[in-house]
């Protein structure tokens, strides 16, 4: 069985050692690019990459532009990295269609922590699961969602939510409990990382995002309406 590969992204070469070395532990293959150009033609030769760990400030392109690149040829998972705490960072990555975002410095066994989960929930489904939620339909292994027939592009965080939201259709979730379960336990997020994948994801839905109620002061309840 081959190897999972792993693009690790960053300018400096002892991050990327020391990120590489704890991946290398788990067998994982591990490419490496120490910019964001780079990275994106690193990325177009290897159509196999199954996720990126993308730092933010780099030479000749940042990691802004880089995930813009990526984003824009594939929906593959992205770990962005940062030594900024900044919300509006934060933020904007997820705009991006970030999956995941760490600050510097951070534990490498939390971001392999991270980097697993992210892959088990991609790879580590039955092959045949099908989803149907009123006027939406989605294929889990091929990681696709159609709406009233029609194909609708999400983000691979985009598409879990939905995901979680249909396999608990009726019940009342609190942010929390949506954070632990689509983000992992370990993620150091709050209730704007949801409402802002929330609001994506009803705008890419059209009319089906009325499935997604707010229940005000909690969360969030998907509920399809019957006729």
């Amino acid at each position: 069985m081959s190897q999972i590969k792993i693009l690790v992204v960053d300018d400096e070469s002892r991050m990327r050692k020391l990120v590489k070395d704890f991946l290398v532990r788990k067998d994982f293959g591990v490419l490496e690019a120490a910019n964001g150009e780079e990275a994106v033609d690193i990325f177009v030769e290897n159509k196999d990459i199954a996720l990126i760990i993308l730092d933010v400030m780099m030479p000749k392109m940042d990691g802004w532009q880089a995930c813009k690149e990526i984003r824009a040829l594939s929906n593959v998972p992205i770990i962005m990295l940062t030594a900024k705490a900044d919300e509006r960072d934060e933020l904007l990555g997820f705009e991006l269609g970030v999956d995941e975002y760490i600050s510097k410095p951070f534990s490498p066994k939390i971001l392999v922590a991270r980097v697993e989960a992210i892959l088990r929930r991609t790879s580590g489904i039955s092959q045949e699961e099908h989803l149907v939620a009123g006027d939406i339909e989605l294929d889990i292994s091929a990681h696709t969602v159609k709406v009233k027939g029609k194909n609708v592009d999400l983000s691979f965080k985009e598409f879990e939510l939905l995901n979680y939201f249909v396999v608990n259709q009726g019940v009342a979730l609190s942010r929390e409990k949506i954070l632990n379960n689509v983000w992992n336990y370990d993620y150091f997020g709050d209730a704007r990382t949801i409402d802002t994948h929330v609001k994506k994801l009803r705008s890419k839905l059209g009319e089906c995002g009325d499935y997604i109620k707010t229940i005000w002061g909690m969360g969030y309840k998907f509920t399809v309406e019957e006729e």
